[in-house]
């Protein structure tokens, strides 16, 4: 199967304790989970989700990192905004490619290289499901005014492309989830690397939720959700 994003030393500041890493993650699974679900009634198959790491890294480290991959895969960006401030990354391989292409379009005899328009589309369409959910889910659980701006495949470098998040906030260090979402199709998996990050002034104010809901008591997650 494809490469997996490279693990990255966790930096997490010493104010974050262990169980708001816990809370940010289980937010996280409940998004990924509806994910899961629409997902899969395109890959016409159950999608299975690993449960996201949660990593604060350098800016440069985090350019390095998806540098290594813009020569092999195609990579598809949705910005996060309103009062949170933020993006996810998919990250497509070739192998990825060809496999979606099978079991999501019914493409035969797929051929590596140049994007079909079918095929941009339908990787648009993954990533604007899974950032479509994960968004829906932090504005709900977190009461949050926040949207998922359209998907887009950059033509430039990432850096580039990510620059209202990172190069105008040069001092903040972001904060990383990595996930890796899964869906298995006659038994074969194919996985999808997902990067999701937030800058520092969105990990302050989530704190701060998670927090006020901690010293009130109050059920930030309820059965419902």
């Amino acid at each position: 199967m494809g490469e997996q994003p490279t693990k990255l030393t966790t930096m997490m500041e010493p104010h974050v304790t262990e169980l708001e890493r816990d809370i940010i993650k289980e937010i996280l699974n409940i998004g990924l989970a509806r994910a899961a679900d629409s997902f899969a009634a395109i890959a016409k198959d159950k999608v299975m989700l690993k449960v996201p790491d949660i990593q604060v890294i350098e800016v440069k480290e985090l350019l390095n990192l998806v540098a290594r991959y813009e020569d092999t895969h195609v990579i598809i960006q949705s910005d996060i905004k309103g009062d949170f401030n933020g993006a996810t990354l998919m990250l497509f391989s070739e192998e990825h490619i060809v496999r979606l292409s099978e079991v999501c379009l019914s493409m035969i005899d797929v051929q590596k290289g140049e994007l079909s328009v079918m095929q941009e589309s339908l990787l648009l369409e993954i990533s604007n499901i899974i950032t479509g959910a994960l968004v829906t889910q932090l504005a709900n659980i977190l009461k949050a005014n926040i949207y998922g701006s359209p998907p887009k495949a950059p033509k430039n470098h990432i850096a580039d492309s990510l620059k209202d998040i990172l190069v105008q906030h040069p001092l903040f260090q972001p904060m990383v989830f990595t996930v890796i979402t899964q869906f298995t199709h006659n038994y074969k998996k194919v996985e999808l690397p997902l990067l999701l990050f937030f800058d520092t002034n969105t990990l302050l104010k989530v704190l701060d939720i998670i927090r006020t809901f901690t010293v009130n008591k109050n059920p930030l997650i309820d059965d419902e959700h």
